[in-house]
C-alpha cells in the first residue's frame, strides 16, 4: 500500500539491508525512475481543479527539478529529526542535517511556490469532497509544491506524534507507528533486530563464561 506522499519522499533514503545508505534521488537517473515509480502518488498529490494528468505524463525530470526536490527532502528529514526528539533520529543523516530554521525556511517557500484554493466537488449522487484550484501550468513546480505541502500537513496533523526512526541494527527509515509498542518499520527489521540482541547475550555469556 502506497504511503503518503511526504513519507514516499523520505524514503528515497535507505539501507540495502547490509549496511550500505542508498539515495534513490541521488543521480538524475535515479529520480527519474522514483517518478516513474511514483506516478500515482504524485499525480494525487499534484492533482487540483484545473491540472489533472499525471504527475509523470507531462513532468520534465532534470537537473533542476531533482535537486529542488532533494532541498524539500532536506529540510523535511531535519524536521523528522526535530519531531521524534529526544529519541535519536535517523543515523543516514544525523550528521548534517540542516538547522531548523533554515529547514523550515526552505520548506515554507517550496510550499507557498505554486498559490492555490480549495475547492468543494458534490456530485449530485455522491459526497462531497475537496480539491485545490491552481493556475500553475509547470507541473515539475507543482510537484515541488505538493510534496512541501504534504509536509506542512504531516508535520502540523497529529501523525506526527507517531512519527519514529527504527530502532533496527543498519536501518535508517522513518515511519508511522501503527500500534503502541512497534519498534521498527517492517517486520524484517524486528527480526534483525532480535538477532543482533540474541548475539550480544550469547557474545556476553561467552566472555563471563
Amino acid at each position: 500500500m502506497a504511503q503518503r506522499p511526504v513519507m514516499e519522499l523520505v524514503g528515497t533514503i535507505r539501507h540495502d539491508g547490509d549496511g550500505e545508505v542508498l539515495d534513490d534521488l541521488d543521480t538524475l537517473r535515479g529520480a527519474r525512475r522514483w517518478f516513474q515509480q511514483q506516478s500515482a502518488v504524485l499525480a494525487d498529490a499534484t492533482s487540483t481543479a484545473t491540472a489533472t494528468a499525471t504527475a509523470t505524463g507531462d513532468l520534465v525530470v532534470d537537473e533542476e527539478l531533482r535537486q529542488a526536490v532533494v532541498g524539500v527532502r532536506r529540510a523535511v528529514r531535519a524536521l523528522f529529526a526535530r519531531a521524534v526528539s529526544p529519541a535519536p533520529p535517523s543515523p543516514a543523516d544525523a550528521h548534517r542535517l540542516l538547522p531548523v530554521d533554515e529547514a523550515l525556511t526552505l520548506l515554507n517557500a517550496a510550499a507557498g511556490r505554486v498559490p492555490v484554493a480549495p475547492q468543494l466537488h458534490w456530485p449530485a449522487e455522491g459526497t462531497p469532497t475537496a480539491g485545490l484550484l491552481s493556475a500553475e501550468a509547470d507541473p515539475g513546480v507543482r510537484l515541488v509544491a505538493a510534496l512541501a505541502r504534504d509536509a506542512v500537513d504531516f508535520l502540523s496533523g497529529p501523525q506526527r506524534e507517531h512519527l519514529r526512526a527504527c530502532r533496527a541494527p543498519r536501518c535508517v527509515r522513518y515511519f508511522v507507528k501503527s500500534h503502541g509498542s512497534q519498534a521498527w518499520c517492517k517486520p524484517s527489521c524486528g527480526n534483525r533486530a532480535r538477532v543482533a540482541r540474541h548475539y550480544e547475550r550469547t557474545r556476553g555469556a561467552a566472555g563471563r563464561g
